[in-house]
């Protein structure tokens, strides 16, 4: 469970909450309006179903629940097998990587190792590692676009739910009293419109984004680990090397546990 997004979505609609409670004459049932509630998310839903393919809509629950279900990498454990494995490597030769695969977890060192094992060219094991890190960052880029549209439509659709209710309101002059009343549903879409956008779809978008970082990162130490093993180099320097992606205070934080 991501603690950080649960928070985040709880502290800012409960803040709205506050905000409205506890302002002079205001009540919640006043900013509830179900027309307005369907114009912004259905609209903006609709325009997403415009312009993405019906596979990437379908898609989008799960891209939402990345956002509170996510494990962060590990980059420290990642660089300790990574380095226990060249030490394999040196001291009984590459073959011997083999009979280790059985107990790795990441699908990822496992194909870099098995094409190391085979006695494939480096060149080609790097294309290969490099060509699916390609394809993983795609994926990830066309699963944070849906949310970023999300986030870009809903406010546009709040525009037009408040012109429609302008334009209602406007129609219907012949009762002056409710003018205010009607001028305050109107301006509900818009407000509902920034809500979804910037409480919900945009910040998800940012957050998918913050972890397609984090896993393309993960995946880069993981090529330049294989490689430096598939090449013979000593497991310290693999270890130095590997290092280098990491900020200071996880290395002190390394250095300290040895």
């Amino acid at each position: 469970m991501d603690i950080a997004s649960v928070v985040g979505i709880l502290a800012a609609f409960g803040l709205i909450l506050v905000a409205i409670l506890i302002a002079p004459g205001s009540s919640l049932t006043a900013f509830i309006d179900v027309p307005s509630i369907l114009v912004v998310c259905g609209g903006a839903l609709a325009a997403c179903l415009i312009a993405f393919p019906l596979k990437s809509m379908l898609g989008m629950p799960m891209t939402i629940k990345v956002v509170f279900l996510n494990k962060a990498t590990d980059y420290a454990a990642l660089i300790k097998q990574i380095v226990s494995l060249a030490e394999t490597a040196r001291r009984d030769g590459l073959l011997a990587l083999e009979n280790r695969i059985g107990e790795i977890d990441n699908s990822f060192i496992i194909t870099g190792l098995q094409m190391a094992v085979d006695g494939t060219r480096p060149d080609a094991i790097e294309d290969i590692m490099r060509t699916e890190m390609d394809a993983v960052a795609t994926r990830h880029r066309d699963a944070k676009a849906v949310s970023d549209q999300m986030g870009r439509f809903a406010p546009a659709y709040g525009m037009i739910g408040t012109l429609l209710g302008l334009i209602i309101m406007l129609g219907n002059m012949s009762d002056p009293s409710s003018i205010g009343s009607g001028m305050a549903v109107a301006l509900l879409t818009t407000l509902y419109g920034a809500i979804v956008s910037n409480v919900l779809f945009l910040p998800f978008s940012e957050k998918l984004g913050f972890l397609n970082k984090q896993e393309l990162l993960g995946m880069e130490i993981i090529i330049r680990g294989i490689m430096a093993i598939q090449s013979g180099e000593n497991p310290r320097v693999i270890e130095q090397k590997l290092r280098t992606f990491l900020p200071p205070a996880v290395r002190a934080k390394m250095d300290a546990e040895k």
